[in-house]
């Protein structure tokens, strides 16, 4: 069986990224954002997916850390999108309830071809530490659309903020980590129409 990876270098006039993604790994992470609490939430993404993921960004911090974050999901779609390739023998459907104390989260995913983000999330408070919470939306959006997956995310309720979030990461991961399963009972494209991606 290749090796499922993706490897993504971008580079703006913002930002400067660079990405590797392996589908089949073991949880490890090397994050370095410049965004404390985004490099906390990526490592999520790896540990609960069971992903190795590599993540190097430099972005105009000075001015806030939109532009690192959304440039960033840009570029983490781009390079699972490359890592599933026509997406032969995946399972997939995706979805997971995750819990973290007081708070639910619920994620599911359709790697489909068709991008499209629904996000019902509504946090209390504006920050987690310098971390603008409203840049969740923007991160998931741009890997969604670029990564060519529909994706649904919901947290059905919470209290602490960094709790709901965290969550809502944990459940992507989990979902995105049953879509993307190689089972062997899936014979070609799973699709009636021959291609996904």
């Amino acid at each position: 069986m290749a090796e499922r990876l993706g490897q993504v270098a971008r580079r703006t006039r913002e930002t400067d990224i660079a990405v590797t993604w392996r589908l089949d790994g073991a949880g490890r992470a090397e994050i370095a954002t410049g965004v404390p609490f985004f490099d906390h939430m990526l490592h999520q993404i790896a540990r609960h997916g069971h992903f190795d993921l590599t993540v190097r960004a430099r972005g105009d911090l000075e001015i806030d850390a939109h532009h690192t974050v959304e440039d960033t999901g840009i570029t983490l779609g781009q390079a699972l999108r490359r890592a599933l390739g026509d997406g032969a023998g995946i399972w997939r459907y995706g979805s997971a309830f995750v819990p973290f104390d007081e708070t639910l989260a619920f994620a599911a995913i359709d790697v489909s071809g068709r991008p499209y983000l629904h996000f019902d999330a509504a946090f209390p408070a504006q920050k987690v530490g310098e971390f603008d919470t409203e840049l969740v939306l923007e991160f998931f959006r741009a890997l969604a659309i670029n990564a060519g997956i529909t994706l649904h995310l919901k947290v059905h309720y919470g209290q602490n903020t960094h709790h709901m979030i965290e969550a809502l990461f944990k459940a992507f991961a989990r979902a995105l980590s049953d879509a993307v399963a190689l089972d062997p009972r899936v014979q070609g494209i799973p699709s009636t129409k021959g291609a996904l991606l």
